[in-house]
């Protein structure tokens, strides 16, 4: 290589590494669109929710894109997300984060479905300074960290079934609990926070069982319940974990006089095992009965509307916080008028705002402290508001029937 070869490839060098400093400072905009990229759970245990997931941010970008768009410096965008499947394996998608960030030139991240795999992502997106507004990753270790650039619209795992535990309370004092729960960072979050309440109702934990690694097989749990006869049953296990719950106590007539789980609007328990899930209370970060609502998706009941027209199904709250993210990135980058992706940060980092969802406002840490966590029970097999009592569309069925009264 001569001398004029050489001087020649320093300077194409030099050019090359001038163009990729400046634009990792900004979204990847290409034409008229923003593509945000988004690592999810298309396969494996968390498929089901995965799939939610991805359908409430593709919900958001047509509602987005179909009423104009994104407005940044006087010129519209519409919005696009890039994704690929990571299996339900943390490992997997943390390294697709990496190659969303690094390869494809994204600078604006959706979060995956799932505490673990957000726990994943989130030093992925921190290291390389791209903002995240995830949807599904309560855990609070995701708080904890000190991350500047990861943004929650949910609220916090370990607040998910308190208000379970607080009502069994109120009917029966000193009762007895059992807990089954997954051993995920997410579960053992919303464990936390139960034996709070459990401790402080005075009440006795009897049975504290973990569920399998792969959610499908709790038969040796029941099986205690069935002999120490609980007044409360807990189970957490995502979507598969709360199936698998309602098909074996359907298969062992189990009785218990209250069933707290998390996930078992998501997986339409009632819909999908005939009737099994009956009376289960079940946390919720939103239901389309709340009287929230915003000039996009409209209220509640109109999101569900439109999300049933489009997939055929009662949106789970995980499609509408799924949805809720996009409403919060439109108006972080409208209110920097920059792709530049700390001014998008710093934008995001001072959200207030009023969504079909609920409120969303972060605290220092990214968390949303602007919106109360709700409890429905399936009645008749639908899914009805008991708690808070403020939103509150029916009575608490309490006792559950037992199996052999139930007609």
């Amino acid at each position: 290589m001569n001398k004029i070869q050489k001087l020649i490839l320093v300077l194409l060098s030099s050019i090359t590494l001038l163009f990729s400093s400046v634009s990792t400072s900004f979204a990847k905009v290409e034409g008229d669109t923003i593509t945000l990229g988004s690592a999810i759970s298309l396969t494996g245990k968390y498929a089901t929710n995965g799939e939610h997931t991805q359908r409430g941010y593709d919900l958001g970008v047509k509602i987005i894109n179909d009423a104009g768009g994104v407005k940044v410096g006087g010129k519209k965008y519409k919005l696009a997300v890039k994704y690929y499947d990571d299996e339900s394996n943390s490992a997997k998608a943390a390294a697709l984060a990496q190659r969303l960030i690094e390869q494809d030139g994204i600078q604006y991240m959706l979060g995956p479905y799932g505490s673990g795999l957000t726990i994943a992502i989130a030093p992925v997106t921190e290291k390389f300074g791209v903002p995240m507004v995830e949807a599904n990753g309560a855990s609070r270790a995701l708080f904890t960290k000190g991350y500047k650039y990861l943004f929650a619209v949910l609220n916090s795992a370990d607040q998910y079934l308190n208000s379970a535990v607080d009502l069994m309370a109120t009917k029966k004092k000193g009762a007895t609990v059992a807990l089954a729960f997954e051993q995920d960072s997410f579960s053992l979050d919303v464990k936390l926070g139960v034996m709070d309440r459990i401790k402080a109702n005075g009440m006795k934990v009897v049975i504290d069982d973990a569920l399998p690694k792969e959610l499908n097989d709790m038969t040796a749990t029941l099986q205690k319940v069935k002999a120490l006869k609980p007044d409360l049953l807990v189970v957490s296990g995502h979507s598969k974990g709360a199936m698998t719950a309602i098909k074996q106590m359907t298969d062992l007539k189990v009785d218990v006089s209250m069933l707290a789980m998390t996930h078992c609007d998501a997986a339409a328990i009632n819909k999908n095992l005939g009737g099994g899930g009956e009376y289960a209370i079940c946390a919720a970060q939103w239901h389309k009965s709340l009287s929230y609502e915003d000039k996009f998706f409209g209220s509640g009941k109109d999101y569900a509307k439109l999300f049933e027209s489009i997939y055929k199904y009662d949106p789970p709250y995980q499609a509408a916080e799924s949805s809720a993210a996009l409403l919060v990135f439109k108006s972080a980058f409208e209110k920097a008028n920059s792709f530049d992706k700390d001014k998008v940060r710093d934008a995001l980092a001072k959200t207030d705002m009023k969504t079909f969802y609920g409120g969303i406002k972060f605290n220092k840490f990214g968390q949303n402290t602007s919106k109360p966590m709700v409890l429905f029970q399936v009645q008749d097999g639908k899914n009805a508001v008991v708690a808070p009592v403020k939103w509150a569309e029916a009575k608490l069925i309490y006792p559950i029937p037992k199996w052999a009264d139930r007609k």
